[in-house]
């Protein structure tokens, strides 16, 4: 929340004398820049506000950062394993220097396509300082007053703190942190068993570390079989999981203990991933009439918050917190501001996945859900990874893919577990939106062998049980009989 503490207000002659922006937008995430560009595109006039860096957690300390060093950490875990297809090498020697540089390498590679004179160049004007509000129709950046007929806030979030006693006193990593690590600990203990918890045991254990996660639950959100293939991954390539809840933290010579309902586990790195809360502080959101909590900005359906012309999207409104449905949001925020009618701000069709190897992907309803929902009208159609060509042919058969379905063939929801289920999950997404069956996957040729292929097999194996077992199929076959 903003402090509350009095800020100077713009005389009359200031503001007189500034022309209001069409939009102004505050914070230069993954929400932010998505808005501030499509505002442009439609000619509208821009301020982006952003007080730290411009790309936000996504391109510094989030997605870009984490998957590069994913990509340094399996091409360890290839080397390590080469023998198995043939191919003898010494063990890989891992320079968390030189790993380091190649993450940085890639943040800026991104980075260069968002940069100040990047943006500048698209014609948004980028104000680089803190924004708090003056009243609702004008912001304070350093030392400009800013004034717009319309503002988005997506200001995004930032890690969440466990109460875990005496944490607070030992040294310690967040997400915030850890890319700027330049030294492989003997011993990590990640305190958090959701995604990015997950995705960093895996990179660090593939570097050479030692990893325990200390949590109740791995993969909250997922279910139980999916669960269940990603603790067999993490439990062969030696990850110890402590299933316990975090009770104390202490420190004993150099190492950090954390004591847990289960257990204890002791490294001489710590990183606490249990989470992220909306990014509120120091806006001063009240001076703008805009209510607020520590769970974030609510909004209606359209991504306005209580004061009509002050939208929120993204992380910082207490949604799911994904780049992707952030810089969506962002995109419908901005079109329900400047163009007539209103468009939806949230989705039941929002994929997300975890970046493990093999990946964890999700969209729609589950098979819990779905159930709950739908009854006996639900039926569970399931493709093992191990039946797939492409997946036997690289030794990556770990996983499934699940389709969630209505007896008709409508489709509700899917999870794969696959070394590509991300890039799979994508044709699910598309199919939900469009309100597509198990039939019409089915008669879309896929190119052989992919990993996109066993999702046909799947789904044509399917769409012919439907049809030799309704009447039509019968009746079908029966003529066909007949006249061969």
């Amino acid at each position: 929340m903003g402090t509350g503490e009095e800020r100077p207000h713009a005389n009359a002659e200031a503001q007189a004398a500034t022309e209001p922006y069409d939009l102004v937008v505050i914070g230069a995430g993954s929400a932010g820049l998505t808005g501030a560009a499509f505002a442009r595109k439609i000619g509208a006039r821009v301020a982006l506000v952003e007080r730290h860096r411009i790309g936000g957690d996504c391109t510094w300390t989030g997605c870009v950062p984490s998957k590069a060093l994913l990509k340094a950490a399996k091409v360890a875990h290839a080397v390590r394993n080469a023998a198995h297809y043939g191919v003898h090498a010494a063990p890989p020697e891992v320079d968390m220097r030189r790993v380091r540089a190649y993450v940085r390498g890639a943040i800026d590679d991104v980075y260069r396509h968002e940069s100040p004179g990047a943006l500048a160049r698209l014609g948004i004007d980028v104000v680089e300082a803190e924004a708090r509000f003056v009243d609702s129709h004008t912001v304070q950046a350093g030392e400009r007053l800013i004034r717009g007929r319309y503002f988005i806030v997506c200001t995004g979030a930032r890690p969440a703190l466990p109460p875990v006693p005496g944490l607070g006193d030992v040294p310690y990593v967040t997400y915030e942190q850890l890319f700027d690590n330049d030294r492989l600990p003997r011993h990590l203990v990640v305190l958090g068993g959701g995604p990015i918890g997950l995705e960093m045991a895996q990179a660090y254990r593939r570097l050479g570390a030692a990893v325990t996660v200390v949590g109740e639950q791995i993969l909250p959100r997922e279910e139980d079989d999916a669960r269940a293939v990603v603790e067999a991954i993490l439990a062969t390539e030696g990850i110890s999981l402590v299933r316990g809840r975090a009770t104390a933290a202490r420190r004993e010579g150099d190492e950090t203990v954390i004591d847990t309902t289960a257990g204890s586990a002791r490294g001489d790195l710590l990183l606490v991933a249990t989470g992220r809360k909306p990014n509120i502080g120091g806006l001063d959101l009240e001076r703008a009439g805009v209510i607020h909590s520590a769970k974030g900005i609510p909004v209606d359906a359209n991504l306005r918050t209580n004061v009509s012309h002050i939208l929120a999207a993204g992380d910082v409104t207490g949604g799911p917190q994904f780049t992707h449905f952030a810089g969506w949001q962002c995109f419908q925020a901005v079109r329900n501001a400047l163009l007539p009618g209103n468009a939806r701000g949230t989705s039941d069709v929002v994929p997300r996945v975890t970046f493990l190897d093999p990946e964890v992907a999700h969209v729609g309803l589950g098979e819990t859900e779905a159930k709950a929902r739908f009854d006996d009208d639900v039926v569970i159609h399931r493709f093992e990874m191990a039946r797939a060509d492409r997946a036997v042919c690289e030794g990556e058969v770990a996983g499934f893919i699940k389709l969630v379905a209505r007896r008709d063939g409508r489709l509700l929801g899917a999870s794969i577990v696959a070394a590509h289920a991300g890039e799979l999950i994508g044709e699910i997404a598309l199919a939900l939106q469009h309100g597509l069956r198990i039939r019409d996957l089915a008669a879309t040729i896929h190119a052989y062998p992919t990993w996109s292929t066993p999702l046909q097999q799947l789904a044509s194996d399917v769409a012919v049980e439907q049809f030799l077992t309704a009447t039509s199929g019968r009746v079908a076959l029966q003529l066909g009989r007949w006249f061969c």
